[in-house]
């Protein structure tokens, strides 16, 4: 759950009064044991193999880029409370003071803000159920002040894959989706099959609904951060059976808002973080891909490894 403006904390709270589910998965299984065994703390990325990195590799015909990260400022739209902001300064340099001969001058910076801000990655220690986190970890346990002690962020491993890239705003006939609009199991099937595309384990899953034109010039930023179109229960439990790595869109919280009726709060977060070990990436900048008409690519991310961190600021790079 991310990028949400400041005026639409009042809409969501009430979204979190909603009681949370019991700690099963769709199918009435338990979660908190993971197939990877009782120690695992990455989850689907145990899928990465240079295997996997050699076939997404052969997918590149072209060798041209696309960046999937938005620049990020202090007016990007977030998930209240979280904010950001960037200091300058030139640290000893007062009054004109240079280092050596070659009066050497310099500045550096200091970042002051939350990382679970604009484009982004939820690790599996974000979103629980009940108090208890992927693999069955417990928050008492390991959520500490000053960082987690299991499922930080700097576990996760590089994640080199083959990309999909579905257009749900093409699928539908539309430049932009509605909030509200939840992709469904069919929904992603049929989009599949339309822009010629299957899945395969271990696959990085991202869906195009044109969102992001709310954040063009013009736009309307608050509606931006309140609703989206997105991610439905029947979608979410169709990309698990399809063993995906990662699954993201190019909106702040990857799931349609308003909820689907009877979908709790956040309830496919749940699913995929704490339930399948499966990350979450939140404003994907899919525009680039969607007006080329790429839908399969060689994914890369390497996330910044900030120990006991949560989440990660990221700029993912798609390669034709």
């Amino acid at each position: 759950m991310k990028a949400i403006l400041k005026p639409a904390c009042a809409g969501m709270a009430a979204l979190c009064l909603i009681a949370s589910p019991a700690l099963s998965d769709s199918h009435g299984m338990d979660w908190t044991q993971s197939k990877y065994g009782p120690a695992d703390e990455i989850g689907a990325a145990n899928l990465m193999t240079p295997e996997l990195a050699k076939m997404a590799a052969g997918l590149v015909t072209t060798g041209k880029t696309y960046a999937l990260g938005i620049t990020l400022d202090s007016e990007t739209p977030a998930y209240a409370p979280r904010t950001m902001s960037v200091s300058i300064l030139q640290p000893g340099q007062a009054s004109g003071a240079t280092m050596g001969p070659t009066k050497t001058n310099y500045n550096d910076d200091i970042f002051m803000g939350w990382l679970g801000i604009g484009s982004q990655i939820d690790g599996l220690g974000h979103i629980g159920e009940d108090g208890v986190y992927y693999n069955g970890n417990k928050a008492a346990e390991f959520a500490a002040p000053d960082g987690l002690k299991k499922l930080g962020i700097e576990k996760v491993p590089p994640i080199v894959t083959r990309g999909v890239m579905l257009d749900m705003a093409k699928f539908h006939g539309k430049d932009m989706l509605e909030e509200g609009t939840a992709y469904t199991r069919e929904d992603i099937m049929a989009a599949a099959q339309q822009q010629g595309v299957t899945f395969e384990e271990g696959d990085v899953v991202l869906f195009h609904s044109g969102w992001m034109k709310l954040l063009e010039e013009g736009g309307d930023r608050a509606r931006f951060g309140a609703v989206e179109p997105g991610l439905g229960k029947t979608g979410a439990e169709f990309l698990i059976e399809q063993g995906v790595v990662a699954v993201g869109g190019d909106t702040w919280g990857l799931e349609a808002v308003p909820f689907e009726e009877g979908v709790g709060v956040f309830e496919i977060h749940q699913m995929l973080l704490a339930h399948n070990g499966i990350y979450i990436l939140e404003n994907m900048d899919t525009r680039e891909l969607a007006k080329d008409d790429v839908h399969e690519f060689m994914f890369v991310l390497g996330q910044a490894k900030v120990r006991g961190a949560v989440q990660m600021i990221i700029n993912p790079v798609a390669i034709r």
